[in-house]
């Protein structure tokens, strides 16, 4: 029997905090006292850097994250000019940009410079969008979504469990991503932090297990990828969630914060038997 192919993708968090925003659950935004490292434009030279030490361990995948609401002129050229600088020297690499909402022309240019992927995640239901988040509608990200598909990038939106939201909301949150057939969907846990709105537990290992089931089952042909919570809501004891349906997982830190050394991520897959896998030469990403 062969090995199942899990894909590792790895985030730099080019600009972080200083998020005008109010979404109830992220540390980046300026309305909660979150103590997280505020900056802006890393270098092209050690975001490239980044991403071949994570190269190294088998990422395939390097996503560009930039907080505040979404895409505007400077913050487009910036991103395309990292994104050109890493394809060049790894043109292998699988780009993801996540840059907030984003408008076609703005998309299109991203596309033209080496950006494969465009990730902007839905979040929630529509019904409980307002619960975490008043700065902006879950219009406004369906619409960037469409967007991405519209311009022929590849489209990785998901959300976050445990946020408040009923069981039937996720069914509904689901309904949704499932019109949209993302090519890569990421699953997130809430992690609780007493500096934010959100006051929630930490959801349970079974719960979450719950939550990839019905992911997978709605999600067929997507990507689906495990990405914040993982190492907190399941500790040392990850092998069912590639038995229910997992396809990849972050490897390396978070946004804000960190994740487990991408040696003891490698070791664990070689533990379960798993495979890695290469987002471009395994899943033909590029269009």
């Amino acid at each position: 029997m062969m090995a199942k192919k899990i894909y590792l993708c790895s985030i730099s968090n080019v600009t972080s905090g200083a998020c005008k925003e109010d979404c109830f659950y992220c540390t980046q935004s300026a309305k909660y006292n979150t103590n997280i490292e505020i900056y802006k434009n890393k270098s092209k030279e050690q975001v490239l850097e980044e991403a071949k030490q994570l190269a190294k361990f088998g990422a395939s995948g390097f996503c560009l994250v930039t907080s505040g609401l979404g895409l505007d002129s400077k913050k487009c050229e910036y991103i395309a000019t990292l994104s050109s600088f890493i394809k060049s020297a790894l043109p292998k690499m699988l780009i993801i940009a996540c840059c907030g909402i984003a408008d076609r022309d703005s998309l299109k240019y991203l596309k033209e410079n080496g950006v494969d992927s465009y990730n902007h995640n839905l979040e929630t239901a529509e019904s409980n969008f307002s619960n975490i988040c008043t700065t902006h509608s879950f219009y406004d990200r369906l619409e960037t979504c469409n967007n991405v598909l519209s311009v022929g990038l590849k489209l990785c939106s998901g959300g976050i469990y445990g946020i408040g939201e009923s069981f039937e909301q996720r069914i509904e949150f689901l309904k949704t991503l499932k019109e949209l057939n993302p090519h890569s969907s990421p699953i997130n846990f809430y992690i609780p932090n007493d500096a934010l709105p959100i006051k929630q537990p930490k959801i349970s290992k079974d719960e979450a297990l719950e939550c990839i089931i019905m992911s997978r089952e709605m999600l067929k042909d997507s990507i689906l990828m495990l990405a914040g919570g993982r190492e907190v809501v399941f500790e040392n004891e990850q092998k069912k969630i590639f038995d229910y349906g997992i396809d990849a997982i972050v490897l390396g830190n978070y946004l804000t914060t960190s994740g487990d050394k991408p040696y003891k991520d490698l070791e664990m897959l070689q533990n379960y038997h798993l495979k890695i896998g290469h987002l471009i030469e395994d899943r033909q990403c590029v269009v």
